[in-house]
């Protein structure tokens, strides 16, 4: 089984992303950093409060981030609609130079 940090950050931020489970990952993720049972739990002195810490930094990135797009999706601006295809169409090409 190959387990990343970052496999886990894409499934949770692609969790928040889809509408249907936004909110239970919200309130999961809430219920995880007042919870005193985590991977690190919070009676150890730094260590306990360093995985509340980047959770919780996760959600309100990922939060703010959905906020600001809804927002700007409202106000009619159409940039983030444009930036987002033009970055899946990007195209790596090699350099050759010509004599």
């Amino acid at each position: 089984m190959n387990f990343s940090i970052q496999s886990l950050y894409n499934w949770y931020r692609g969790l928040l992303q889809n509408p249907k489970y936004r909110w239970w990952v919200i309130l999961g993720t809430i219920v995880y950093i007042l919870s005193p049972i985590d991977i690190a739990p919070d009676f150890l002195p730094v260590v306990g409060q360093i995985d509340d810490f980047l959770v919780l930094s996760i959600l309100v990135t990922e939060v703010s981030g959905l906020v600001l797009e809804g927002w700007k999706a409202r106000k009619g601006d159409s940039s983030t609609a444009t930036d987002s295809p033009a970055t899946e169409k990007t195209v790596d090409v090699d350099a050759v130079s010509v004599k």
